[in-house]
C-alpha cells in the first residue's frame, strides 16, 4: 500500500509523539498501525532541551525509512511540529524541515505562541503560514495556559490579527479545561478553523500551579474517560468527523511497560469514550 492511500475510518485518530517520545518516526509509525492508530504526528523540533526531537530534515536516511514504514502500514501523516513562534525565530530556515513535512504527505505544521509582542507574533505566525501553504501545509495554532496566548479567546484574537484564511487553531482538551475557555468560543469561529482537535483526559481542580501545568502538559496525563475533563463536550463541539490526536504522555506507565503499552491503552480508552 502506498502512503496516502490508506482509507481512514469515519473517526480517525491519530497518535501524538509526545505518547510514544521515545520512539523514532519510522518505529513510532510501525508501532501506531500496530496499535490501531490511522495517522501520526511527527515531532521533528525538539520542544525542550530534555525531550528528543528527530529532525528528519537533516536526516535523509531517516526521512526515507519514514516514508518507507509510512507505505508498508498505510499509515497517514496529520502534522509535523513543533515550530515556536518566538521574537529571534527565523522564518526562511525552516523550510527544510517544511519540505520534510510535505515529503511524508503531513498535512499540518503545528506552532506555538512565545513572543510577548502580540503585534509581531502575528505576523511572524502569518509568515510561518505562508511558508507552510508553499509546501502545501497549513499552519495551527496551539494555545497554552503557561504563555502570552493562554486561552482560547486570546488564539482567535491572534489568529485573526494574521489575516490568514487558512490559518487554524488546535484546540487540547488539557489546556482547553485548565485555561477556562468556554465552549461557545468554538461556536463563533468558522469550523474551518478546527481542522482537528488533541484529545487527553487528567483530573480537574480549582487552581493550578505553574509547576501542575506543566507536568501535565509535558509528563503525566490520563486516556480518555479516566479523568475529570469533558472530553464529549468539547469534541461535540468542534466540527464533526475531524481527525482526534491522542496526546497522552504516561510517563510512569511507559517506563514501567513500555510506550507501545501506553499508545495501545489510550487507543482502547478513547475508543470506548467517543467509538471506534
Amino acid at each position: 500500500m502506498r502512503c496516502g492511500q490508506q482509507k481512514v475510518s469515519p473517526l480517525p485518530y491519530s497518535l501524538a509523539h509526545l505518547t510514544v517520545i521515545d520512539q523514532p518516526p519510522p518505529a513510532m509509525v510501525r508501532l501506531a498501525a500496530r496499535a490501531g492508530y490511522d495517522m501520526v504526528g511527527l515531532r521533528l523540533i525538539r520542544v525542550t532541551d530534555t525531550s528528543p526531537g528527530y529532525p528528519l530534515m537533516d536526516d535523509p536516511a531517516m526521512l526515507r525509512e519514514t516514508r518507507a514504514a509510512l507505505d508498508e502500514t498505510g499509515v497517514l501523516v496529520l502534522d509535523i511540529e513543533f515550530v515556536k513562534i518566538t521574537p529571534e525565530i527565523d522564518v526562511a530556515a525552516l523550510a527544510p524541515f517544511m519540505a520534510a513535512g510535505a515529503a511524508l504527505g503531513a498535512r499540518h505544521v503545528i506552532t506555538a505562541p512565545y513572543d510577548p509582542d502580540l503585534v509581531r507574533m502575528a505576523e511572524r505566525l502569518a509568515a510561518v503560514s505562508a511558508l507552510a501553504a508553499e509546501h502545501g501545509l497549513s499552519a495551527v495554532l496551539e494555545f497554552f495556559p503557561w504563555t502570552c496566548v493562554p486561552d482560547l479567546a486570546s488564539a482567535i484574537a491572534l489568529v485573526e490579527a494574521t489575516g490568514r484564511e487558512d490559518l487554524g487553531i488546535l484546540v487540547d482538551t488539557l489546556h482547553f479545561n485548565r485555561s477556562g475557555s468556554a465552549l461557545s468560543d468554538i461556536a463563533r469561529v468558522p469550523p474551518g478553523r478546527f481542522p482537528y482537535v488533541h484529545v487527553c483526559d487528567a483530573p480537574v481542580q480549582p487552581s493550578y500551579t505553574m509547576e501542575d501545568l506543566l507536568h501535565a502538559g509535558r509528563a503525566e496525563r490520563l486516556p480518555p474517560g479516566e479523568g475529570e475533563i469533558d472530553i464529549r463536550s468539547i469534541v461535540a463541539a468542534l466540527p464533526a468527523g475531524i481527525p482526534i490526536a491522542l496526546e497522552v504522555p504516561m510517563t510512569a506507565l511507559a517506563a514501567a511497560e513500555g510506550t507501545e503499552a501506553v499508545a495501545r491503552r489510550v487507543r482502547k480508552a478513547v475508543g470506548v469514550l467517543l467509538g471506534d
